[in-house]
């Protein structure tokens, strides 16, 4: 159940990011699920780094992995700009 639950929570990341950071090349099911699942990796790792502690339950994981997504996203963004 671990693994849907990661799924569902980068699908929704990846999306929700999408509205934050307004990047149109990265569009469809499965880039936004690879957005949000690489958001939820930094987003963890960034509230640990910062003392946030774990996320806890869906809605802490969720939020963690939005706030990633959308760093993810500004980092493409700014790479696909300077190319």
């Amino acid at each position: 159940m671990e693994l849907i639950g990661y799924l569902v929570i980068g699908i929704i990341a990846g999306g929700v990011s999408g509205w934050f950071v307004g990047v149109r090349s990265v569009n469809g099911c499965l880039p936004s699920l690879a957005v949000g699942l690489i958001g939820g990796v930094v987003g963890g790792w960034l509230g640990s780094e910062l003392g946030l502690g774990d996320a806890q339950g869906f809605i802490g994981a969720t939020v963690f992995a939005i706030i990633g997504a959308i760093i993810v996203r500004i980092v493409l963004k700014t790479i696909e700009t300077r190319a």
